[in-house]
């Protein structure tokens, strides 16, 4: 099946593997005015999955809705096999869902020790383990333990940030927009870090507005359009599709051709 021709993401009844599975989602911020219209995504487990798409297309209200930080109006999000729909946020972390925002993704008070016991507060007991695997991933965390969050660069805070939600080993890890705002260089070095916590097992949804960027490390994509996913395949199969390229990508044409 072409990217171009994709249908919406498989079934739970279709994939047995499945870590996620976000089914019909219609969801947004004001009754009667949906952001989300339908909008069907699956991540199997170990799967980096990009999500993609214009402006205005519904990718960081699908992650907050899947979150628990919009209102949900009909549609599923099922994770590990339990329904988890409308949880609030604090009830997600417990089963497994750990979330990135795009912005205030750090507590610029405290130190980075500080920040990453708050992701795991509700396991306190487990910090110490935790910590080394985290450490492990990053270790600049761990020999800058005591600086405050509030004196780092972004993408040190993105760091920050990404550890944080990891601390109480989520199965998934949502990612807003991780590469905005940062150099080239640091963009870089923060797709680095998101294929690392990849492969050390944990399933990653990314919103990432670095279309090309996204679309080379991500075992599947979804292009986003209009609250609905428009188009579905391999990241290498989406860069290369023509239609995807002269709706979404614009210019990237020249870039992966």
């Amino acid at each position: 099946m072409s990217a171009t021709s994709a249908a919406p993401a498989a079934h739970p009844a279709q994939s047995g593997d499945a870590v996620v599975t976000v089914k019909d989602l219609v969801a947004g911020y004001l009754p009667g005015v949906n952001i989300l219209n339908g909008c069907s995504i699956e991540a199997r487990k170990g799967e980096l999955i990009g999500i993609i798409g214009p402006n205005g297309a519904g990718k960081s209200t699908l992650l907050k809705a899947m979150f628990g930080l919009v209102k949900v109006h009909s549609g599923t999000v099922v994770v590990r096999g339990k329904d988890i729909t409308g949880l609030k946020a604090n009830k997600l972390v417990s089963q497994g869902v750990g979330f990135v925002p795009q912005t205030n993704n750090v507590f610029a008070a405290l130190s980075i020790e500080e920040n990453l016991q708050m992701g795991i507060f509700q396991r306190p007991k487990a910090f110490a383990e935790r910590f080394d695997f985290v450490t492990s991933l990053f270790p600049e965390l761990g020999k800058r333990r005591a600086q405050r969050a509030g004196s780092l660069s972004g993408g040190e805070r993105q760091m920050v940030a990404m550890g944080r939600a990891l601390m109480m080993d989520p199965a998934v890890l949502l990612l807003d927009e991780p590469s905005a705002g940062l150099s080239p260089v640091r963009q870089d070095e923060t797709f680095l870090r998101v294929h690392e916590i990849n492969r050390a097992g944990v399933s990653v949804i990314m919103v990432e507005q670095n279309a090309r960027r996204c679309l080379q490390i991500c075992d599947r994509g979804y292009v986003l359009d209009q609250g609905r996913d428009a188009y579905t395949g391999t990241g290498r199969e989406l860069m290369k599709d023509p239609k995807v390229i002269q709706l979404y990508l614009g210019t990237l044409a020249d870039e992966v051709g």
